[in-house]
């Protein structure tokens, strides 16, 4: 499907504008869908961003380090750590040398769940299956190229 059957064509400037358009269209599309993937298990996007990071983190990470590590930086960290603490997903406890810290770390439980999503991960790949493998490839290299301005 074009763009331009949910956008009028009118209301691109130019060439460059339509493609900002699209990429903003389309992250909010996949967005959506990751949120359907995700509701299942009663865990948000931002929620599973954060057990990810916790999960490949060798140490425990204070919720500014999970924060630098998070797509969305806006996110506020310290309420969603805490929201997974509610569903035990993430241990805290008081930063040792710090006291002013937190550590988490993701829990036993936090583990099942994403092992658990880990075997669905065919649906989450099916958002993009209507692509190659070589036009995922240049997907990968023309995002990555954007973001080399910013």
């Amino acid at each position: 499907m074009g763009i331009e059957k949910e956008i009028p064509k009118s209301y691109f400037r130019s060439h460059r504008h339509k493609a900002l358009v699209n990429v903003l269209f389309t992250s909010n599309w996949i967005s959506e869908r990751l949120k359907k993937f995700l509701e299942a298990d009663d865990i948000t996007p931002q929620q599973y961003n954060i057990l990810r990071i916790l999960q490949t983190s060798d140490i425990p990470l204070s919720t500014l380090k999970i924060r630098e590590r998070m797509m969305d930086k806006m996110s506020d960290t310290s309420r969603i750590v805490e929201r997974l603490l509610k569903k035990k997903l993430v241990n805290k406890q008081v930063c040792s040398y710090d006291k002013r810290l937190v550590d988490v770390t993701i829990s036993e439980t936090g583990v099942q769940l994403l092992q658990k999503l880990d075997k669905k991960t065919d649906e989450l790949d099916s958002i993009i299956s209507n692509l190659t493998d070589h036009e995922t490839d240049s997907l990968n290299a023309l995002l990555d190229k954007l973001r080399e301005k910013g």
